[in-house]
């Protein structure tokens, strides 16, 4: 009969109670990993969230300003220009506007293809 050993356990038993703790380490390493990753991504998401809602507010502030600032004629220029009035009169004044910042260039484009139609 073979003897054995008591107390410690052999070469295999120590082996595979390190592989058991090692395994457990790892799991528990990764899933610790993940959870901060997923808590970063979804802090970038709240704070790319926040900052489009602020440029959006900001956009939102600088039409009404430019709104209230723009000169009364500036409208009614693009849409209804009176007959009496030259066409190269009114496309220095559309491209003022423009220059400005009171039009953009789609905006431009489309009342300069209305005046010379």
């Amino acid at each position: 009969m073979p003897l054995r050993r008591m107390g410690r356990p052999g070469l295999i038993g120590l082996a595979a109670r390190t592989a058991v703790v090692a395994g457990t380490a790892s799991a528990v390493s990764g899933g610790m990993a993940g959870a901060r990753q997923r808590r970063s991504q979804e802090q970038y998401e709240q704070q790319q969230y926040e900052a489009a809602q602020q440029q959006a507010q900001i956009d939102a502030a600088a039409q009404n300003a430019a709104a209230q600032y723009a000169p009364p004629a500036a409208a009614p220029t693009a849409e209804a220009a009176p007959a009496a009035t030259d066409v190269a009169t009114q496309l220095q004044q559309l491209a003022a506007l423009m220059q400005s910042g009171v039009l953009s260039a789609e905006e431009f484009a489309t009342a300069k293809a209305k005046l010379l139609a």
